[in-house]
Parts: C-alpha cells; sequence; structure tokens
C-alpha cells in the first residue's frame, strides 16, 4: 500500500511507516494541483496544518483509507465527505501539549518583561532600560478558557509561577483536576472581567469562531492580556485590534491568526506579540507526532 506524505513530517516517522512495509512519496511541498492529480493513487494520506485535504480531494482518492495529521486541529480536513465515504481519519493531539503549554507560558513572559522589546532595540544599537519596567506573574490572575490537555498543563505551569487560576468549559470538569490547580470555575463573564491574563484552548467550531468578539474584550478587565495558541478564529481580530488600540487592553500574545501569514493590522502594535504558528514547533513534539501518527495509519491500514 501506499503513503502520500504531502508536509514536513519527522524522519522517525517516514522511517516507521516504511518498516511496516509501506510504500512512502514524501512531497512536503506539494501544491494543491498536485494533490489532487497524484491521490488517486494513495491508499493513506498524511499532512500537518499546511495542506487542505478538501472534499475534491477526498473524492478524487479513490483508493484512500486513511487520511493522518500529525498535530491536534482537524480544520484543515473535511472529516465530513470523509465519514460520507468511511475514510478513517487520525490525528494525534496527546503530542504537542507540553511545546503548546510552554510557549503559552513564554508569550506570557515576553507580554509581563516586554523581552521582544528589549532585544529589538539592543539590535538597533538602543539601550531601552527606561522604557522597560515590566511586572511579576506571581499574584496575577490567569483566566484558562477550555481546560482540556493543553489548558490543564499551562495551568499547572502558572500554579509554580504563583498564579491565580480561573477555568471555563463548556463541559463538566473532574474535581481531581481542579484541586489540584487549586482553581476556581467560574462561567465566561466572570474569568474574563477578573483575569489579568485570558489565554484560549479550544477547538475551532462553529461555536467557538469569533467567540472573543468586540462584546467579549470590552468584558475584559481593562489593562488585561489576552494570549491565543489555539486556533486563530476563535479570535475576531479586527474587535481585537480595536481594544488594543483603545487601549482597553494592555497587550496580546498570538501564535495563531484568522489568516496565515497574518493580514491583520494587529500583528504590527508594539504591544502585540507574535510567533508564526509554532505550538508545536519543537523537536520533541514533532517527533511524538510523526511517531504516533505513523502507528496509527499502520493500524488503520491493516498492516500489522
Amino acid at each position: 500500500m501506499k503513503v502520500l506524505v504531502c508536509d514536513p513530517v519527522s524522519s522517525k516517522c517516514i522511517d516507521i511507516l516504511k518498516a511496516a512495509g509501506l510504500e512512502v512519496t514524501y512531497q512536503p511541498k506539494i501544491s494543491a494541483e498536485e494533490l489532487l492529480q497524484q491521490i488517486p493513487e494513495y491508499d493513506a494520506v498524511v499532512v500537518r496544518s499546511r495542506t487542505k485535504i478538501t472534499s475534491s480531494v477526498i473524492e478524487a482518492g479513490k483508493k484512500l483509507r486513511v487520511i493522518g495529521r500529525a498535530g491536534v486541529g482537524l480544520d484543515n480536513i473535511d472529516v465530513e465527505a470523509a465519514a460520507k465515504r468511511g475514510i478513517t481519519v487520525l490525528n494525534t493531539p496527546e503530542s504537542s501539549t507540553e511545546a503548546v503549554a510552554e510557549l503559552v507560558l513564554g508569550l506570557m513572559l515576553s507580554l509581563a518583561r516586554k523581552i521582544p522589546l528589549g532585544d529589538r532595540g539592543l539590535k538597533e544599537g538602543r539601550w531601552l532600560k527606561g522604557e522597560m519596567m515590566g511586572f511579576e506573574l506571581k499574584g496575577k490572575t490567569l483566566g484558562i478558557v477550555g481546560l482540556g490537555r493543553i489548558g490543564s498543563r499551562v495551568g499547572a505551569l502558572a500554579k509554580a509561577f504563583g498564579m491565580k487560576i480561573l477555568v471555563y468549559d463548556v463541559i463538566q470538569l473532574p474535581e481531581q483536576l481542579i484541586k489540584s490547580l487549586e482553581a476556581q470555575v467560574v462561567d465566561l463573564d466572570t474569568l474574563l472581567s477578573n483575569s489579568d491574563f485570558v489565554t484560549l484552548h479550544v477547538p475551532l467550531t462553529p461555536e467557538t469562531k469569533h467567540m472573543m468578539n468586540r462584546e467579549r474584550f470590552a468584558r475584559m478587565k481593562k489593562g488585561a492580556y489576552l494570549v491565543n495558541a489555539s486556533r486563530g478564529e476563535v479570535v475576531d481580530e479586527e474587535a481585537l485590534y480595536s481594544a488594543l488600540k483603545e487601549g482597553w487592553l494592555a497587550g496580546a500574545a498570538l501564535d495563531v491568526f484568522e489568516h496565515e501569514p497574518p493580514t491583520s493590522e494587529a500583528v504590527k502594535l508594539p504591544n502585540v506579540v507574535c510567533t508564526p504558528h509554532i505550538g508545536a514547533q519543537t523537536v520533541e513534539a514533532q517527533d511524538a507526532a510523526g511517531e504516533l501518527l505513523a502507528e496509527k495509519v499502520i493500524k488503520a491500514l491493516g498492516v500489522r
């Protein structure tokens, strides 16, 4: 059987697939047009976030049995179209938990201590010490929206920093988890109005698209900070830009955007820290995603 790998994955992923006797084609820069032409030959396709597996690709994949996503979200895959064809869709949500959680803390520290400003200033020959009065995370309140794997790990790291933790989720949360984080479960409005930092850890669904809009930004505590390392479309970037320009929010840190690369003017603001969707970009996370996905694909194809 043949597997088409359309995005960069770890060499371990390729090695495991080949060791199972699968014929692997590695084309990490394949275009949408090339994918449509080639997909009829393959039994499985592996992607990350770049390649879109649309209904047209699924329809063209006459032999397609498995779609694998090395990572968390499935919004670049037409899951409904795959289900109609009986195609198995796999991902590896467990692989990037630590990487994303650590990035969130890094973004919070960057905002609190103005690290990007200091770095940029020194490289431009400027000594900006007088402009870099920051603050400590200890004693501040962190509002976590979505307490899944990543949200709960962020909570554990924030607790180690001495932060107070508020959490909101649409599902009933385990009492033991809440107790371990010394957190308080509240409704979303209470979380927004009482948090110094709000970090988002929700999937992109019709219900969460633009959940952070003008109305919700207005409910946030004046001078608070927003961190988003979940999905770009969870935040209405025009509303965020307004909240930042008007001085209601003190700043924001974004790893994901409505359009990637981003088109929003918000990324140009001096009180916004941005990274190019690097939440899972660690050696450890990529190795784990590749290995886990390879094993899942092999099992789904019935190779062993």
